[in-house]
């Protein structure tokens, strides 16, 4: 047992004192391999009688644990000793430049949506959103459009299965329903843009199926044409961002404003490829406007006799390409990363009113 427990010591000892895991593998080797001490003892206990094997047999067999358990903890000890030396020395410079990436764009018609919103913020006007499915009754009767008007037809909007109360629901075929909910929930005065996607069954280099627009509304107690004719006049100047300009109003028809207008403006299309505008010989379509209709009003419950109001609507891509350049519209829907490199915007850059508006 002396000799045991001096044996045990004596291993130990060697196995605390190894440096690197190649000594304590040697000492694995000595102690406990085919020809180790131990294993040598542990030879010995086939040639011993039961009493003694009795006795030996669990102290050999504590010997060969005990050292196994050992070699196993200091083994990890230097595991983790060799890693903690290694992070060390292997260290990760932060400061090397990083690599170089993309960055992205904003889209032009983001660009122009946020462009028109300043401005109109500028004139005293609040955004007003709704919903892109909506109302049969909020895009088309509340707006005093009968129900056997072209704009009804299949072909030309797009029609959502009818809903379990009965109600007819369309992807909005502008975005004057946010001036019904408006007009339904607030009391005049109002003066609200409502900028927003919209639909219609149309696709050609000038048309898409999925498009923007931006609408206004003004509703109070003696509003008339030269209230309209200044504010698209002002918009125009700073959207545009020219000293000068010159409208031309044309009469038109809409089931919701009357009397209706549709509005040019003068530009110059001499030079191919390029319009310049504020002067010239030629003419440049904007979008239709008018005064409110009265049943329009009553149908969102004002009064048309105390209050009146007037509208406009030009398309958001529209804009975008006349003041950009950018020659179709199916581009703005392409996801094409060459094209929003070209026209996209590193940064904001919103246009201020300075000069633009009558003080």
């Amino acid at each position: 047992m002396t000799d045991i427990a001096s044996l045990q010591s004596d291993i130990l000892a060697q196995i605390l004192a190894a440096g690197d895991e190649t000594a304590l593998e040697a000492i694995r080797v000595a102690a406990l391999g085919k020809k180790g001490s131990i294993s040598e003892l542990l030879k010995m206990l086939g040639a011993m009688s039961p009493d003694e094997r009795k006795t030996q047999g669990p102290l050999l067999n504590g010997l060969r644990d005990c050292v196994g358990d050992a070699i196993a903890a200091r083994k990890t000890q230097l595991a983790d000793a060799a890693l903690e030396a290694r992070l060390k020395t292997e260290t990760v410079d932060v400061s090397l430049p990083p690599r170089p990436e993309l960055q992205g764009s904003v889209h032009p018609i983001a660009q122009v949506l946020d462009e028109i919103t300043a401005i109109f913020a500028d004139m005293g006007f609040a955004v007003a959103e709704g919903p892109d499915v909506e109302y049969d009754d909020y895009n088309f009767t509340k707006l005093n459009i009968p129900p056997d008007h072209p704009a009804r037809q299949m072909q030309d909007t797009f029609y959502v299965a009818p809903q379990t109360d009965g109600s007819s629901h369309v992807l909005r075929t502008h975005t004057s329903p946010v001036q019904v909910r408006t007009m339904l929930n607030q009391k005049p005065p109002i003066r609200i843009i409502s900028p927003g996607r919209t639909y219609r069954v149309d696709s050609d280099a000038t048309h898409s199926p999925m498009f923007h627009q931006v609408e206004a509304l003004v509703v109070d107690e003696g509003i008339h044409l030269g209230h309209l004719k200044w504010t698209v006049e002002e918009f125009c100047k700073a959207f545009f961002e020219i000293d000068e300009i010159e409208l031309r109003a044309r009469p038109s028809f809409f089931p919701f404003t009357e009397p209706s207008l549709e509005w040019d403006m003068r530009c110059d299309r001499s030079v191919p490829g390029k319009i310049i505008f504020g002067h010239g010989n030629d003419w440049l379509e904007l979008g239709g406007s008018g005064l409110v209709h009265p049943r329009v009003l009553a149908n969102c419950g004002i009064d048309p006799v105390r209050y009146q109001g007037f509208a406009f609507g030009f398309g958001l891509d529209r804009m975008a390409m006349l003041k950009y350049g950018i020659p179709d519209i199916r581009s703005f829907f392409e996801s094409d990363l060459r094209w929003l490199r070209h026209y996209g915007f590193a940064a904001l850059d919103i246009p201020t009113l300075d000069g633009g508006l009558s003080k």
